[in-house]
């Protein structure tokens, strides 16, 4: 109930408006001057009322039907996916309810409906105009509404854009903002996200495989490092026990390139979890295998050095 509360006093001043508004009606005809135009106010503030009121109830319903969600559990996918839907159809009602609620305020001056006849004839001529001025204005509003319902990304979401790694923060009508990993905040068009590819690293699921790269001498152990890698994982709660391998990917002139691949239950998680094996690995090859830390190898030639 404490949500409704919200639309009380929108409605309350709204109904005393229209009361008003009766009021006038009856007494307004020996009305002069200054006194003349306060009918004409009160039906400006009825509309805004009106407008006020349905602005109000949208945010009211929408976190009414929000309520049977939870994003803050662990599987939010299909959570996050009712979140941006609602969030951004809520935005294109907004929009909607505030364009019609201009619009009858402008019609109810006599003027300006004279002139919105008088005009209506080029009527066409000035929406081409527009159209072509508004261009990119309009194609941004549009993305919007295709993001709304495609959903490549949704609130929550791992991303990468522009070289930089983060979580979708926001997702209005005209433009995105990206929380980077380093609390920085990237701010970019929602057409951006339609005409340049980008990573979405929980668009299915928000379990990720992390990577772990080493380079190593080639008289490393590779059996003992995925008896390592083992012990590691099992004494850590980073990993989730679904995804382990330790495959040589790379044997170059001076070093051995080997890949580890671990899951985690989420980004942020999978980064801790590289992070946390990539260390231990190091530690352990540097306590254990000093000697196949890489190296460079030169021969001398004997005959050369007594001569």
């Amino acid at each position: 109930m404490k949500i409704y509360r919200r639309l009380i006093f929108p409605l309350l001043v709204t109904t005393l408006l229209v009361a008003a508004k009766l009021y006038f009606r009856g007494e307004s005809q020996n009305w002069e001057g200054i006194l003349g135009w306060l009918p004409h106010i009160n039906t400006v503030l009825i509309i805004t009322g009106f407008t006020w009121c349905l602005l109000v109830l949208t945010g009211i319903l929408k976190r009414g039907f929000l309520k049977q969600f939870d994003i803050g559990k662990e599987d939010n996918l299909r959570a996050r996916k009712v979140y941006t839907q609602l969030n951004i159809l809520q935005k294109i009602v907004n929009f909607v309810i505030i364009v019609l609620g201009i619009g009858l305020i402008l019609i109810s001056f006599e003027e300006i409906r004279k002139i919105g006849v008088g005009v209506f004839a080029s009527a066409g001529l000035a929406g081409i105009i527009i159209g072509f001025s508004a261009q990119k204005a309009i194609g941004t509003l549009v993305a919007g509404i295709q993001i709304a319902f495609a959903q490549p990304f949704r609130l929550d979401d791992a991303v990468v854009v522009e070289n930089e790694w983060g979580w979708i923060e926001e997702i209005n009508l005209t433009y995105v903002v990206v929380r980077i990993w380093d609390q920085r905040r990237l701010v970019l068009p929602t057409t951006y996200f339609l005409e340049k590819p980008f990573q979405n690293w929980t668009r299915t699921s928000a379990d990720i495989i992390g990577s772990v790269f080493l380079y190593t001498d080639y008289r490393v152990s590779f059996d003992a490092l995925r008896e390592e890698l083992d012990r590691i994982l099992e004494n850590t709660p980073l990993w989730d026990k679904k995804v382990k391998v330790l495959q040589v990917t790379e044997a170059k002139e001076r070093t051995v390139e080997s890949r580890i691949l671990v899951s985690a239950k989420n980004s942020p998680t999978a980064w801790d979890l590289r992070v946390h094996v990539r260390e231990k690995m190091i530690e352990y090859i540097q306590k254990n295998f000093p000697e196949s830390l890489p190296r460079t190898r030169i021969a001398l030639d004997q005959e050369a050095i007594e001569k």
